[in-house]
């Protein structure tokens, strides 16, 4: 049976990751036909780092993925703290009503958002579609996601930690920032990297709120592929996901060596 878990586990690898591996492959690939390959170039590479579109448009993403995705941590974890302290009815209420942005489909979202921007603007606010319209509709899907990970570390953490520090000196702000935050800052960090992640990716919302100067890569690149798909979008895949690879894997070597102290002061103790 070995065998058999193995090759399982081996076949939904290669379903995952064969399409990345093949488009980091035709990154290098000097000719632009997607079938062929004629040769190894960074030349693609060097022209991604030349466009001025595309280099404005990542601009643009990462500027609305770092401001959103801190909002959304910021305002997420308070949500989730406020909500592990409401009684069980309106908690569960809550969360009930905090799973719907998720489960709604991104259409639905996108539009709804449009008519409300343009409900807004109608009223007399000063409103424009551009870089404040697509940054609130990021926070708006992205706070769900914070607090989603941030409840579960609330529901791990021992409240007489934090009693107890109050005992010990502490004013409810410094036991909060010295005992709660410390305890669930995991949460909050892959809160955080899920939010940036998300918003890094999200097409359909954004094509609905965005304006003509404030497009983000994906529309970018939506825009491009509905002509041809040049090597520069494999060039430009390919950095983006080096990139989160390695974010990824430094904050999983992060927790896994926060845990094995962790264990080790547990150890020291007994």
């Amino acid at each position: 049976m070995k065998w058999l878990k193995k090759s399982y586990v081996a076949i939904v690898m290669a379903f995952l990751y064969a399409p990345i591996l093949v488009l980091i492959v035709f990154s290098f690939n000097q000719s632009k036909s997607r079938g062929a390959w004629t040769g190894f170039t960074f030349g693609w590479y060097e022209k991604l780092f030349h466009n001025q579109m595309i280099i404005q448009s990542l601009m643009n993403t990462l500027l609305v993925a770092v401001i959103s995705s801190v909002v959304a941590t910021v305002l997420g974890t308070l949500a989730a703290i406020g909500i592990r302290n409401m009684k069980k009815m309106s908690r569960t209420l809550v969360m009930n009503v905090t799973y719907l942005p998720i489960i709604n489909p991104e259409i639905v979202t996108g539009v709804s958002l449009m008519l409300l921007f343009v409900f807004v603007k109608s009223a007399g606010i000063r409103l424009d579609f551009g870089f404040t319209t697509v940054i609130l509709a990021h926070i708006t899907f992205n706070v769900p996601y914070v607090i989603l990970n941030v409840m579960p570390k609330l529901r791990q953490m021992d409240i007489s930690v934090f009693e107890a520090a109050q005992d010990l000196g502490c004013s409810p702000s410094q036991a909060f920032f010295k005992v709660v935050i410390p305890e669930i800052m995991p949460g909050i960090v892959a809160g955080f990297l899920m939010s940036f992640t998300y918003s890094l990716d999200d097409f359909i919302i954004s094509y609905f709120v965005t304006g003509p100067t404030s497009q983000t890569l994906p529309i970018t690149i939506y825009s491009m592929t509905r002509r041809k798909v040049s090597p520069e979008i494999n060039a430009l895949s390919t950095i983006i996901f080096v990139v989160v690879l390695t974010v990824l894997l430094l904050v999983n070597v992060g927790d896994a060596r926060r845990e094995r102290e962790l264990r080790m002061k547990a150890r020291d103790r007994v």
